[in-house]
């Protein structure tokens, strides 16, 4: 891991949000005290809270108000995705790599994640959105310590994981999960990050959050995060089916294309 020590310092923002995931909890008061250090934050957290997705009739006017209008999670959420995809925009990576593609793809898995989480009643869904927000992280990594090297490789019309690991020896899967056991984030979003193209291996085959991001990943379209259709999925697996959640796939998805297009708007 020694590619983590050529990423940027957090921001105090980022760096307390983190660190309260690990604790496992942050009130209302230290969230609004959080944000309101950040100016940037604050505008848009009030822009959110009035903004259409929470239907408000009267205007939000404190960062206090919005975190108690969208509660803790919901605006946690929020804080640190637009935290992160701040953080990523500081980093100098290769030509050819979209930050908002990337910053839109993992809100987008963060966002579907943290949906099917609590509805498939899996382990440890308040750590959802954080895992599907930085389970590809590796690949970030892998592009600022090694730029190039897996595009000019012979096999790079190949699946991703089997090119990383005939270049690399590891895949970017395997970075995140030790990058966030690093972070000291709890280990269920660990190895949900450390195993999110093969779930079955997150525990033993019993379900994991690694289950759930690997089906919120069938589900999110090229170019950047767009929602897909659950036709989409392959006829021969149903992700969200297999997770116990057919007849509330299309719910699901809808809901999620409803707060990624807002979440979105702030990139």
């Amino acid at each position: 891991m020694a590619a983590a020590g050529s990423l940027p310092p957090f921001s105090p923002v980022l760096h307390r949000l983190l660190a309260a995931l690990a604790e496992e909890e942050i009130s209302i008061s230290e969230l609004s005290v959080l944000i309101e250090r950040d100016a940037v934050l604050a505008g848009n957290t009030l822009r959110l809270a009035n903004s259409a997705l929470y239907g408000r009739r009267g205007a939000v006017n404190s960062v206090r108000h919005a975190v108690s209008l969208m509660g803790v999670v919901k605006l946690r959420n929020f804080v640190l995705g637009l935290s992160v995809a701040r953080f990523w925009s500081r980093l100098r990576l290769p030509a050819g790599w979209s930050t908002n593609q990337f910053n839109r793809h993992s809100i987008a898995a963060g966002l579907l994640a943290d949906l099917a989480a609590m509805d498939a009643r899996a382990p440890y869904p308040e750590g959802a959105f954080v895992a599907g927000l930085l389970h590809d992280i590796g690949e970030a990594v892998i592009a600022v310590a090694l730029p190039g090297r897996l595009e000019t490789h012979p096999s790079g019309g190949c699946d991703p994981d089997r090119r990383e690991g005939e270049v690399l020896g590891f895949s970017h899967a395997q970075v995140s999960g030790a990058l966030l056991k690093k972070w000291g984030l709890p280990a269920p979003i660990q190895l949900a990050a450390a195993h999110h193209h093969e779930p079955d291996r997150a525990d033993g085959g019993r379900l994991h959050l690694a289950h759930v991001l690997a089906a919120v990943e069938t589900y999110l379209g090229p170019g950047g995060g767009a929602i897909l259709p659950p036709s989409a999925a392959p006829e021969s697996s149903r992700p969200l089916e297999e997770l116990g959640l057919g007849e509330r796939a299309p719910r699901l998805l809808a809901a999620c294309q409803e707060e990624f297009e807002v979440m979105a708007a702030f990139l």
